[in-house]
């Protein structure tokens, strides 16, 4: 799960990206408490950092710490509510969770405006393979390859694909 800024964002989205910018490099270095410590710091002194409160999401995820992963995102979201990756990450919170129709709903959002947004259409995917509804399972993994993702990731959904495939010919 990342997240990038453009440079159509405005001077404090990019100063509040630079903040998250040392928690987000110990995330890459799967320093998670160390993520957690660092971007709590950045938002006692910024709570209205969205990209914080985003990667700090993201570590508790990693860490397994589900409900606090979830709060971080729906903090982020509700200071910038567009934000794509802040939704994908509850999404993807609220599947492991078992909450399978908040987690299509996440996804179905960021696909009403991206409609081939690969992490929209892998966490769809996702969702309905966890479910057992395979045709549309097949739908979004396949629309998901499409797009190209990295090779760990292609392999682990044409792995579904392929029990998807046994269960259409059985």
């Amino acid at each position: 799960m990342t997240d990038t800024i453009t440079e159509e964002e405005d001077p404090l989205s990019i100063e509040r990206w630079a903040a998250a910018e040392e928690g987000m490099e110990l995330l890459q270095e799967a320093e998670f408490d160390a993520a957690v410590d660092e971007l709590t710091k950045v938002i006692s002194s910024d709570p209205e950092n969205e990209y914080a409160h985003f990667f700090l999401g993201h570590a508790y995820f990693e860490k397994q710490e589900l409900q606090k992963a979830l709060k971080c995102y729906v903090l982020a979201l509700e200071l910038k509510p567009e934000y794509f990756g802040a939704m994908v990450g509850a999404g993807h919170t609220l599947r492991m969770m078992g909450e399978h129709a908040r987690a299509m709903r996440m996804a179905k959002q960021v696909l009403r405006k991206r409609p081939d947004d690969p992490e929209g259409l892998y966490l769809l995917g996702l969702v309905h393979f966890q479910r057992g509804e395979w045709g549309e399972a097949r739908g979004f993994l396949e629309r998901f390859l499409k797009t190209g993702p990295e090779v760990e990731v292609a392999l682990e959904v044409e792995g579904m694909l392929s029990q998807l495939r046994e269960h259409f010919q059985a």
